[in-house]
């Protein structure tokens, strides 16, 4: 039982961690474009060319 004055610190640690790293994600911008990525990845613009044919 005496392991629970242990635990509960620790969690609530890990949570502000959690937090904080969330609340600086949001202030450095990583969730302003969500869907130029998804759009980037499905367009096809950036065919790769056929290599040449050996003949």
């Amino acid at each position: 039982m005496e392991v629970i004055v242990f635990l509960v610190p620790l969690a609530l640690l890990l949570g502000l961690f959690g937090l904080l790293g969330f609340l600086w994600s949001l202030k450095n911008g990583q969730y302003d474009d969500l869907d130029g990525a998804a759009w980037r990845a499905i367009s096809g613009d950036d065919e790769t060319p056929a290599p040449p044919a050996s003949s």
